[in-house]
Formats: C-alpha cells, sequence, structure tokens
C-alpha cells in the first residue's frame, strides 16, 4: 500500500487540552482509526529556536518526543486537517513510503 510516513516533534512538557501532546496524538491517531502511532523518546535534539532539549536524570519534562504514523493519502488528509482544526502547533514530517503487513498475524 502506498501512503505517508507522518513523524511529528515535540518534547514531553508541551501540552494540549491537558495532556501531552504525545500522548494526545496517540490517542487522536486512534479515535480517527489509523492503523497504528508509535511514540519514541529521545536523549537531545534542538529545533528552529536552536535551544537544546533533553533529558536529565531528574528532570525529564524538556524530554524530546517523536510520534510516527503510516497513513493512507486519505487518512493523512484527515489527519492533517483535524490538527489544523484543533490549532495544534506542531512540527512534522511527511515522507511518501511504501507499507504492509508480513505474516501471520499474532495470536
Amino acid at each position: 500500500m502506498n501512503g505517508y510516513q507522518i513523524t511529528f516533534f515535540t518534547h514531553q512538557d508541551k501540552r494540549h487540552k491537558g495532556k501531552q501532546v504525545g500522548e494526545w496524538l496517540l490517542h487522536l491517531a486512534q479515535e480517527l482509526g489509523l492503523g497504528g502511532a508509535t511514540l519514541l523518546t529521545g536523549g537531545e535534539s534542538f529545533g528552529h529556536h536552536r535551544r537544546i532539549h533533553s533529558a536529565h536524570f531528574f528532570e525529564l519534562a524538556d524530554q524530546p518526543v517523536e510520534v510516527m504514523i503510516a497513513v493512507t493519502t486519505e487518512e493523512a488528509d484527515k489527519l492533517l486537517d483535524r490538527l489544523k482544526a484543533e490549532g495544534v502547533h506542531l512540527f512534522y514530517v511527511k515522507t511518501p513510503i511504501e507499507f504492509g503487513v508480513l505474516g501471520a498475524p499474532d495470536q
């Protein structure tokens, strides 16, 4: 199947509607009926403000977070339209991909 990998970049202390943005995105993907999403945490990053974000032993609030979703063209449009309507400020990368499933499903 052809579609897109959309990867969102944020950090642990960024919130939308009272939830961490990464967690909120996972729930939104589920609500929209998307096939899945993965939340990854990073050790260190920097963004357009050139400020270093990092996970420290005592403080994880500034830890970089990435949410990755593989979607069809229609799902990508639905997701991005919803994010625009929500007014959430997020940096993302949208890359054309081929995706599918191999093997028998887990029992």
